[in-house]
């Protein structure tokens, strides 16, 4: 008798579907960055820094406010065969999810507090498992949080600067299901996925993926939408829990 192609999909153990992964955080990670985080999403961890240069980027001399960007890379042993340093690569899966992280940070940062610096989150990929740029998401918030706590707490600051709480959350058509916050086995085999940014108060930033198996209904795409926003939510509850 041959499986079913439900009985073929990836098994979930310890979490149901709309369920994500267990998620630890620990601040101030690194004693030489002004805001640090090393976050664990399942087995999928980021090391994320936050530098402050005294220097406006070039687009954003004489405006009012300063500017933020992010850069990610994955180590060469995150993943189960080596690859080689990132650096040395024209990247464009790296490129698009630097450009996706400083978009989400810059919309919980008022950056009129920073005017005349530049901001740079860099986002490491200790360990990949499925799901790095929404992780990464999350702990660049993190570190983000890490420094603004100590600038307001060393007097630099007297205003708090962030103003949204902002967090990530993989979602995914597995053959019928949908899940939220997949990891490596169950991305691989989805048949649609998306990677969805919102705030803690269900608005969204962006949602970036698509059908990997031929289109899908509108229906699905809203019920992924949806389910994304809410993982979001849980996921930053229990990242401010932990703060």
């Amino acid at each position: 008798m041959t499986s079913s192609p439900s009985s073929r999909l990836p098994v979930r153990e310890g979490r149901d579907l709309l369920t994500p992964r267990p998620l630890t955080l620990e601040r101030a990670i690194n004693p030489h960055a002004p805001g640090s985080a090393h976050l664990k999403l399942g087995r999928t961890e980021i090391l994320a820094t936050v530098s402050i240069e005294d220097k406006p980027a070039p687009h954003m001399r004489g405006k009012k406010e300063g500017w933020l960007t992010a850069e990610y890379a994955m180590l060469p042993r995150a993943t189960t065969d080596r690859q080689a340093r990132e650096r040395n690569l024209q990247n464009g899966r790296r490129h698009e999810i630097q450009r996706l992280l400083g978009r989400a940070l810059r919309a919980s940062i008022d950056l009129r507090h920073f005017r005349n610096q530049t901001l740079y989150v860099d986002c490491d990929v200790l360990v990949a498992d499925g799901g790095t740029r929404v992780a990464s998401v999350l702990a660049g918030y993190a570190a983000l949080h890490d420094l603004c706590d100590r600038l307001i707490h060393s007097g630099t600051l007297t205003e708090w600067p962030l103003v949204h709480t902002v967090g990530a959350a993989s979602v995914g058509l597995v053959g019928d299901e949908l899940r939220v916050d997949l990891d490596y086995a169950e991305d691989k085999v989805a048949r649609a996925d998306l990677n969805v940014v919102a705030t803690a108060g269900g608005l969204v930033i962006e949602a970036q993926g698509g059908a990997e198996e031929g289109p899908i209904s509108p229906e699905e795409y809203v019920r992924l939408l949806t389910a994304g926003v809410e993982a979001v939510g849980g996921l930053l509850r229990e990242l401010e829990r932990q703060l």
